[in-house]
């Protein structure tokens, strides 16, 4: 688990925000970049650093997702009808690992990339072990009984620094979360402001 503390760290540095909104993120005590010249390197981005900035913030958000993924994500986005900033949001909040931490079964979107790896997950009652599943609503997400008294599950449930969104239904005494629609941008309870349409202006460059 170091190993994805380490990187969760390094991409709100790089980003200079803490896009999850953690207690622990380095930048709630110093708030610039590493080194001795840290606190002087904030130059100017260009409207291409702008949006590439935009794209790698929703990346790192959902755990980091590979250039070529975020790609095929983008892709399907453009393809369905309506805002293409909108239906980027509506895919990502669907995948299964971001379902499964938004309900809190988990205290990371890296955990639970892992917990449905290893998995823990269910999807109306089958096990299913890819991170990037996309749900539907009307979807029942649910943890294995096997793995309802693991440490993790127990922990993130009772976090208070974040709650549930309205469009997952999640019931902690049964483990169980319900994915009740698909969300809009201001629906999500990002810590930061998300501007998937820079990532739109990126791709369409």
């Amino acid at each position: 688990m170091s190993k994805r503390h380490t990187q969760k760290h390094k991409i709100d540095r790089r980003l200079g925000e803490n896009i999850w909104g953690r207690p622990k993120s380095p930048l709630n005590a110093r708030a610039y970049g590493p080194g001795q010249h840290g606190q002087r390197r904030k130059g100017k981005l260009s409207d291409f650093g702008i949006q590439l900035r935009a794209k790698q913030k929703l990346k790192g958000y959902y755990g980091s997702i590979t250039e070529k993924a975020f790609k095929r994500v983008y892709a399907e986005a453009a393809r369905r009808r309506g805002d293409t900033g909108e239906n980027l949001i509506g895919i990502l909040e669907s995948r299964l690992d971001a379902i499964v931490y938004r309900a809190k079964f988990v205290p990371t979107v890296f955990a639970a990339r892992q917990f449905v790896n290893h998995g823990h997950v269910m999807v109306n009652g089958k096990r299913v072990n890819i991170p990037s599943y996309n749900c539907k609503p009307g979807d029942v997400v649910s943890i294995r009984e096997r793995s309802k008294q693991l440490t993790i599950v127990l922990e993130a449930v009772q976090l208070a620094e974040r709650d549930v969104p309205d469009y997952i239904d999640a019931d902690h005494s049964k483990m169980t979360a319900t994915y009740v629609r698909v969300p809009a941008l201001g629906d999500v309870p990002y810590p930061v402001q998300m501007e998937p349409n820079l990532v739109v202006e990126f791709y369409s460059r």
